[in-house]
């Protein structure tokens, strides 16, 4: 006959596994929840054109891998006369649009501009699956390589804030004629990103909790598009080639803070590189070029590395003369937190199911919040 004492203990075997699998369970669903909820931009349409500020521009679009093609604008400088371009790529829940003041000062520098919609952003539809740093490098690199291929440009560079200096550094990666790169306000790493919109959305979880939920989050929210940490990590990606490349960081970004900058810096360095820096004393995430010592470094590198059209010296000049400033928000960076404190701290509620709140369920907004609404 059993022993009576096999059920206590297979009661109390039953008990440790689920107490044991539970922290693990409800951090899961976290991700899930989270990934849903922070994989999605809200777009915004753009509100001006290049004509607006009086720039001829001709509209284009670019083919891309996994999307359909992006809408971009090409803007040809020195009456389209063959000499470098630049590709500009924005940041999160951007568009083209919030690029124009950086192509206003390029312009002013000689430099043919190419700039587009990311996918999921602007003009383009949204997206079904959740968007990374992976597709902002996707759709960099197509961009670049659009941009080389008009017959007015020479030799091209990518121009990126955030997660699209992310995308400009992975593309700069992948295809060697990549002269140079410029990359603002980037995140060193998807790993220590996520970290951080956990700060932005002041998700109350202690260091012990936060950094491997971090991890393993960081992992959910890129599995449906099989995209591995590394290969989509700007720290790893700087040191798999040797084009020149200017790093600027904001020294009060409190969106992505400038460890990230400095991390990036050092990894470069660890690996034998040396990479140009600039850090801009009373910078935020965003509008960096309404400094003109912003736009007198990006000029001056582009015109160094690129051969011109202009010596570097003049091209920084003309290029810090541009007063290059914000077009009009359409609503202030990162404030979604304070704006819409239910968006992030659902984030929290994971252990109740949501429930669909309207014809736009489907489609929930990001928990970082507009990357920047003024690239």
């Amino acid at each position: 006959m059993p022993s009576p004492l096999r059920v206590p203990k297979l009661r109390r075997a039953v008990i440790a596994t689920a107490m044991a699998t539970a922290p693990f369970a409800l951090a899961y669903r976290f991700a899930l929840v989270y990934r849903q909820r922070a994989g999605q931009p809200r777009r915004h349409m753009p509100s001006m054109t290049p004509a607006d500020l009086g720039l001829t521009y001709e509209s284009v679009t670019i083919p891309t891998d996994g999307a359909d093609d992006l809408r971009a604008w090409f803007i040809p400088a020195r009456d389209g006369a063959p000499g470098p371009g630049v590709a500009l790529i924005h940041g999160w829940e951007s568009a083209r649009d919030r690029t124009l003041p950086m192509v206003q000062f390029l312009h002013a520098a000689g430099f043919h501009c190419l700039t587009v919609d990311v996918r999921g952003h602007g003009e383009n539809p949204a997206e079904l699956l959740p968007i990374s740093g992976g597709e902002f490098g996707t759709d960099a690199l197509a961009t670049f390589r659009a941009l080389i291929a008009r017959p007015e440009v020479t030799v091209g560079a990518i121009v990126g804030h955030s997660m699209g200096a992310i995308g400009a550094i992975l593309a700069g990666a992948v295809d060697d004629r990549v002269a140079a790169i410029v990359a603002t306000s980037s995140p060193a790493d998807p790993y220590r990103l996520t970290r951080q919109t956990f700060r932005i959305a002041h998700l109350p979880f202690p260091d012990p909790i936060a950094y491997p939920l971090a991890w393993l989050t960081t992992r959910v929210y890129l599995r449906p598009r099989g995209h591995a940490v590394a290969r989509i990590s700007a720290a790893v990606a700087l040191i798999a080639h040797d084009r020149p490349i200017l790093l600027i960081h904001g020294d009060t970004d409190d969106v992505v803070p400038p460890s990230h900058f400095h991390r990036l810096v050092r990894a470069a360095r660890s690996a034998g590189r040396e990479v140009e820096s600039l850090v801009i004393p009373g910078g935020r995430h965003s509008w960096l070029y309404e400094f003109p010592e912003y736009r007198r470094a990006v000029a001056g590198f582009l015109a160094r590395t690129l051969g011109g059209p202009f010596e570097p010296d003049v091209a920084a000049e003309l290029a810090a003369a541009v007063p290059a400033t914000r077009i009009p928000d359409r609503e202030a960076p990162f404030e979604a937190a304070e704006k819409e404190p239910d968006r992030f701290r659902s984030l929290v509620g994971i252990g109740r199911p949501r429930r669909p709140a309207g014809p736009e369920a489907d489609l929930p907004g990001s928990a970082l919040g507009p990357d920047e609404v003024a690239s």
